[in-house]
């Protein structure tokens, strides 16, 4: 065996291209070092198989040693059964391949691999339509291999971004954001799986890369600003405007929480009954216990009043609404539950009965302009108010974007191209429920996919609560731990060979492990994900590595590839 080399696991011992393959361990190597999640390299007659180890088991040749089992302390008869009379197996499912040219057919072997580097090929990943022959040897995955199924964070190229290591290697995993942005996005897990962290590390890369300009709305006040660690010691993390200080700016609806989370930055956000319609109000129908006949009502009062009806609505006295009744036809009891329930906007700290100044049409601007938007709750972080802003906000920006999106169509002027721009909301079921998501603008944003340069990222614990046809269009899912059947199910909506990844899910670490698989990986992966820490912070920042030239880069990664033999 030569230094390049790496050792063989196992040989092919059966499967098929729905199922996946069986293999069966080496006497020498252990059952106990594979684990779930390993990326694993088949090397067939022609082509070259990237693999995902399913499932682990032991088996037998004589069911009769089960009867008569060795002792555990008899090393002399554990060492004569190993390998021949008991073994261990694998389950691998096969994502890509790398078939090789006629050229290179003798050079398959992997103490030949490097000599590959010599010959002119168009060496090209696709996807797995057939499987190793018997006996095909399985080995440990290299740098090597990861680089050419993941390429490398400084590829000249494409926007690559190392959002963790695979389970066991110290080789960075890296995410197109590029592709990522194309389309809606998922970030899943039950509650304390580090959601938050991979949220903010995901945005941080699309923020330095420049792949897109993102809108969060921050429920928890914990992305725009310091947040405490879910670390045992209650240490602060950075957050996005620390990082980024010229490119992300924080709007919030409560000035005093944060003015005493020490942000002296913000800007204070406001709005005003003259902004709310009725489609915003149908979305929290549940929170404020409107009834559809209170609904249809409104639809009465809006004709009559306008933009201002609600203002008009809680200043009508009892003798008022009666009147209007008479006139307009209106229910009386119907208007004055409305009435009732919506005076609860009153509390609103944010809620102005006018407001002269358009926030809304300022935050655009800034996103057009490429700055990042953060827009914090602080104390008005009820389900009522985020649901309320959230849709408020969005419907208009998305409305915005629809135009500039036709002025760009009909003028094909690279300078009219609206800005790619992603939306970051938490507790994603509530707005994508499949009872309401036909009512809201999130829905369509996702079935619409980048038609309008909108995606979402949606962050959620419960995915079984999303629509399924909203799921089927999400490209990109970064899953953490989940222990809930419906929610598992719910994660691979529409995605084909579900089975075998459905164990690597459940058998997940709870904190630092992730399953990504979709759109903007070539294959899925479960990665340790990225420590946001320190050095991130060094990595991520504004600082040195803006001031690079394009030439710089390029021949850092050329060095990169370079040192692996490619």
């Amino acid at each position: 065996m030569t230094n390049n080399q790496p050792q063989a696991l196992g040989s092919v011992i059966q499967g098929s291209l729905s199922e996946g393959l069986e293999v069966r361990l080496h006497p020498d190597v252990s059952v106990e070092d594979m684990r779930v999640g390993k990326f694993l390299v088949v090397q067939g007659t022609r082509s070259r198989f990237f693999c995902l180890l399913t499932d682990v088991s032991l088996g037998t040749s004589n069911p009769r040693i089960f009867t008569h089992p060795p002792d555990h302390n008899d090393s002399f008869w554990m060492d004569i059964l190993a390998g021949s009379d008991t073994y261990g197996t694998i389950e691998i499912a096969p994502m890509l391949m790398l078939t090789l040219t006629d050229t290179e057919k003798e050079l398959v072997n992997y103490d030949n691999i490097p000599q590959l580097e010599g010959i002119e090929t168009n060496l090209q990943l696709l996807p797995v339509k057939t499987i190793p022959s018997h006996f095909s040897q399985v080995y440990e995955s290299t740098e090597r291999d990861f680089r050419c199924v993941f390429g490398w964070e400084n590829d000249p190229y494409k926007c690559n971004f190392s959002i963790g290591q695979p389970l066991d290697m110290d080789v960075p995993v890296c995410m197109d954001l590029s592709r990522f942005v194309e389309r809606s996005n998922g970030i899943f897990g039950k509650s304390g799986t580090g959601k938050s962290f991979l949220t903010r590390l995901l945005i941080s890369g699309v923020i330095r890369k420049e792949a897109a300009v993102n809108l969060m709305f921050d429920m928890h006040s914990e992305y725009g600003w310091e947040a405490v660690s879910e670390a045992k010691q209650a240490v602060t993390v950075k957050g996005l405007k620390q990082l980024f200080p010229n490119r992300v700016e924080i709007y919030t609806l409560d000035a005093e929480s944060t003015r005493r989370r020490g942000v002296t930055n913000a800007h204070e956000l406001y709005l005003s009954y003259s902004q709310i319609e009725i489609e915003d109000l149908r979305l929290i129908a549940r929170e404020l216990g409107l009834s559809e006949a209170s609904l249809d009502n409104a639809n009465i009062l809006a004709s009559e009043f306008g933009k201002d009806w609600i203002y008009q609505l809680i200043n009508m006295t009892n003798e008022d609404i009666s009147i209007f009744c008479n006139e307009k036809q209106g229910h009386q009891g119907s208007i004055m539950a409305l009435q009732r329930k919506l005076k609860r906007l009153e509390d609103l700290k944010y809620m102005k009965s006018a407001c002269p100044h358009n926030y809304i049409k300022e935050i655009l601007s800034l996103l057009d302009g490429g700055k990042n938007v953060v827009i914090e709750f602080g104390s008005q972080g009820s389900m009522l108010s985020y649901m309320l802003v959230t849709n408020m906000i969005t419907r208009r920006i998305h409305t915005e974007y629809v135009k500039k999106a036709e002025k760009f169509l009909q003028s094909k002027n690279v300078l009219d191209r609206p800005r790619q721009l992603v939306i970051t909301i938490e507790e994603a079921h509530r707005f994508l429920d499949s009872k309401i998501v036909h009512q809201t603008i999130f829905g369509t944003i996702a079935r619409e996919m980048r038609k309008y340069f909108v995606t979402l990222l949606i962050v959620d614990q419960r995915p079984s609560g999303i629509d399924n046809e909203v799921m089927s269009q999400v490209g990109t899912r970064i899953t953490c731990l989940l222990n809930d059947e419906k929610d598992i199910d719910a994660i691979f909506t529409g995605v084909s060979g579900a089975s075998g990844l459905r164990s690597v899910l459940a058998k997940l670490d709870s904190k630092q492990q992730a399953l990504v698989l979709g759109h903007a990986v070539p294959m899925p992966v479960v990665v340790r994900t990225r420590p946001y820490d320190g050095t991130f912070y060094e990595e991520i920042g504004d600082n040195d590595w803006q001031n690079k030239s394009d030439e710089e880069v390029f021949k850092e990664a050329k060095s990169a590839l370079s040192d692996l033999g490619f």
